[in-house]
C-alpha cells in the first residue's frame, strides 16, 4: 500500500499514520520527522533547515523531496509506506509522482483529513510528545492518564515541539492554505482523493480509515495461488515455501471467507462503477439530444426570420414599383389632359380671330 495523508498541521495525521503503519506493517514516512531528526543529529541537512523550521516556514521542495525519496528507496519501504505531511506543494507532488514512476510504484490513495480550523489551532498548540518513545498526546483532547507521564514507557519527558508555539503555528497554517490546500484538487483530478472526517475519537477515525484502505487497496493486492492440494489461498493469508508447505497456517475457512468477501467488494465496486458509467452515458446522450433540439430550434427560428425579412423586402419592392408605375400613369394622364386643353384653347383663339376679321 502506498498512501499519502493530507491535512492541516495538528489534524491528527501523525497519530493515524503510526496506527496505520502498525496495522499494515509498512513504515510511516514523515518529512517533518526526517528533518527534525536531521536537526537533532546536527547533520548538514539539519543545519540548513534548522532556522527555517524554527520560524514555521516550509523548507524548499528539493530538500524535502530528496530526504523522502532516500527513505522510499530503502528496503523497509518495498512493501509500501504511509507518507505523513509530504508532499506539501504541487511541485513536490509532481516530483514525487515522477520518482515513484521511475520505481514503478505509483501512489494509490491520498487521504484528506477534514477538520474545523479552530480545532486545528488548538490541537497544534496542545500537542505533546514523549522524548523517549515518541508517543503523541494532546493536553486538550487526549492527555495521558497520569499528568506528565507517558502511558507507553513511563517517561516523564513529555515535551512540546520547538515549532509548536503560537507564531510558528500561525505561519504553518498560512503556508498550508497557500501551498498545500491546492493538493486536494491535484489528487482529486487523479481520482485518488478520499476524505476522512478528522474530528472525534482516535479509534473511530482509524476505523474509518481502515474501511477506506481495505475497500480501495487491499482487494486489488489480493493474489490467488494454488498449492499441491489444489486449494486456493490469498497470498497475504499464508506464506509458502518449496514443496507447497505452509509456514504460517490460517484456516481454509477463514481464507475462503476472506476471498469471498474480497470478491464481493470488487463485484460491488464494479457494479457501482458500471451504474455510474451508465448514468453518465445517459446524461451525455440526454445533454446531446437537448443541445441538438436547441440547435434545431435556432436554425428553424433563423430561417423563419430570414424568410420574413425576405418577404417584407419583396412586398416593399412591389409596393415601391406599383407606386412608381402609378405616378407615371398619373403624370402621363395629366400631360395628355394638358395637351388636349392646349388644343382647345388654340382652336378657340383661332375661331375668335376669324370672327373678328369677318
Amino acid at each position: 500500500m502506498r498512501i499519502v495523508l493530507l491535512g492541516a498541521p495538528g489534524c491528527g495525521k501523525g497519530t493515524q499514520a503510526k496506527l496505520m503503519a502498525e496495522k499494515y506493517r509498512v513504515p510511516q514516512i514523515s518529512s517533518g520527522e526526517l528533518l527534525r531528526q536531521a536537526v537533532s543529529e546536527k547533520t548538514d541537512l539539519g543545519k540548513r533547515v534548522e532556522s527555517i523550521m524554527a520560524s514555521g516556514e516550509l523548507v524548499s521542495d528539493d530538500i524535502a523531496t530528496d530526504a523522502v525519496t532516500e527513505r522510499l528507496r530503502s528496503n523497509e519501504s518495498k512493501r509500501g509506506f504511509v507518507l505523513d505531511g509530504f508532499p506539501r506543494t504541487i511541485p513536490q507532488a509532481q516530483q514525487l509522482d515522477t520518482r515513484l514512476g521511475w520505481m514503478n510504484r505509483p501512489l494509490q490513495l491520498a487521504l484528506y483529513f477534514s477538520l474545523d480550523p479552530a480545532v486545528v489551532v488548538k490541537r497544534a498548540l496542545g500537542r505533546l510528545e514523549c522524548a523517549k518513545c515518541g508517543a503523541s498526546y494532546n493536553r486538550y483532547f487526549s492527555p495521558p492518564a497520569k499528568r506528565g507521564i507517558c502511558e507507553h514507557c513511563g517517561s516523564k519527558e513529555l515535551v512540546q515541539r520547538p515549532d509548536d508555539h503560537q507564531h510558528a503555528v500561525r505561519a504553518r497554517l498560512d503556508a498550508y492554505d497557500r501551498d498545500t490546500v491546492p493538493l486536494i484538487t491535484y489528487f482529486k483530478a487523479q481520482h485518488k482523493l478520499r476524505t476522512v472526517e478528522g474530528e472525534g475519537d482516535i479509534q473511530d477515525i482509524f476505523k474509518r480509515i481502515c474501511e477506506i484502505v481495505d475497500t480501495e487497496i487491499r482487494p486489488l493486492e489480493t493474489k490467488v495461488i494454488a498449492i499441491e492440494t489444489g486449494r486456493e489461498y490469498r497470498s497475504d493469508a499464508v506464506t509458502l515455501i518449496s514443496g507447497g508447505k505452509v509456514v504460517r497456517k490460517d484456516s481454509r475457512a477463514d481464507n475462503d471467507k476472506a476471498v469471498g468477501q474480497a470478491k464481493q467488494r470488487l463485484s460491488a465496486r464494479d457494479s457501482k462503477k458500471a451504474a455510474e458509467k451508465k448514468v453518465a452515458k445517459k446524461k451525455v446522450v440526454k445533454k446531446k439530444a437537448a443541445e441538438k433540439k436547441v440547435a434545431k430550434k435556432k436554425v428553424v427560428k433563423k430561417k423563419a426570420a430570414e424568410k420574413k425579412v425576405a418577404k417584407k423586402k419583396v412586398v416593399k419592392k412591389k409596393a415601391a414599383e406599383k407606386k412608381v408605375a402609378k405616378k407615371k400613369v398619373v403624370k402621363k394622364k395629366a400631360a395628355k389632359e394638358k395637351a388636349v386643353k392646349t388644343k382647345v384653347v388654340v382652336r378657340k383663339s383661332a375661331t375668335k380671330k376669324r370672327t373678328h376679321k369677318g
